[in-house]
């Protein structure tokens, strides 16, 4: 390792080149091997020789590159791309989940954001200054630390929404990340995220696991998305049963049905609940198909 530079993970797996100076590789073949990880650099070392790709180098991870069959069986990879998208490294690691979280740490953790926070709460708009921030990649969150000592936790399955704008950042114009998430209190609030555009891309792909942990294919019935709507709009969850005139006890299943959905979050027995991140995002597009339908 050259000095100032840290060994972040050293494991198994395997990778390939899915695309070379722009053209897809139909016949590329996984490779066994080492995977290093520093701060600065991944190494990717195996019976054909060892390669290095500064961190500083990639452009965007995400996305899939399923160039052919035995790519595609694959659930699991990260995909490095450089140069534009012109070359694509897909890489593998056996312990998957583990190696993500640090590579993305390692990524985005010297880079300088600057954060508004709370942009938005509770769906009103804040007059929050911009400020400079640091980011460090957890387990299950973005922890954000600002130079004024404001900590802002981001955990990644409490996503609400994620939304890419332009907004006036000290005077410039620039790509904004607006992040829905919960503060402390449990409270709806929107954090906008600025920086460097490589920086900026690779934190939304890591934002959009977890939005993805929250979004929902479940089938609920028109009842249920009323009582989400109902708490989203403000209702006690004690005044539900007049709000929409169901039976308490009818009341008490729903809610039980969507704790154990994981819609609700309760807060205490008989029957207080919240709104999660992803019944927000649930009632909130209730709300706008009903918007629709009128």
């Amino acid at each position: 390792m050259k000095s100032g530079e840290t060994k972040i993970a050293d494991t198994r797996g395997r990778f390939l080149q899915a695309i070379r100076d722009g053209r897809e590789r139909n016949d590329a073949a996984w490779t066994n091997g080492r995977i290093l990880l520093s701060n600065r650099r991944i190494v990717l070392a195996g019976t054909g020789g060892k390669r290095t790709f500064p961190l500083s180098a990639i452009d965007r991870v995400g996305g899939r590159f399923d160039v052919n069959q035995r790519v595609a069986t694959v659930s699991d990879y990260l995909a490095l791309q450089f140069d534009n998208g012109e070359n694509v490294i897909l890489v593998a690691p056996g312990d998957y989940e583990e190696f993500e979280m640090d590579f993305y740490d390692a990524l985005l953790s010297s880079t300088k954001f600057l954060i508004r926070h709370p942009a938005v709460e509770g769906g009103v708009v804040q007059n929050t200054e911009w400020e400079g921030a640091r980011m460090k990649v957890e387990e299950e969150a973005v922890s954000i630390a600002t130079v004024n000592g404001t900590f802002v936790e981001v955990k990644l399955d409490d996503i609400g929404d994620i939304e890419m704008g332009r907004r006036t950042v000290r005077e410039e114009q620039r790509e904004v990340i607006e992040v829905e998430h919960s503060d402390d209190e449990g409270t709806s609030v929107q954090t906008y995220i600025s920086g460097p555009k490589d920086a900026v891309d690779n934190l939304k792909s890591l934002l959009q696991i977890g939005d993805e942990q929250t979004e929902t294919s479940l089938d609920l019935s028109q009842q249920d998305k009323q009582v989400l709507m109902a708490l989203y709009s403000g209702v006690s969850p004690f005044d539900i049963p007049a709000f929409l005139g169901i039976d308490v006890d009818e009341v008490e299943e729903l809610f039980v049905r969507l704790i154990d959905h994981d819609v609700l979050d309760e807060v205490r027995v008989r029957h207080e609940v919240e709104l999660n991140a992803r019944g927000r995002s649930i009632a909130a597009d209730a709300i706008d198909e009903q918007g629709a339908e009128m």
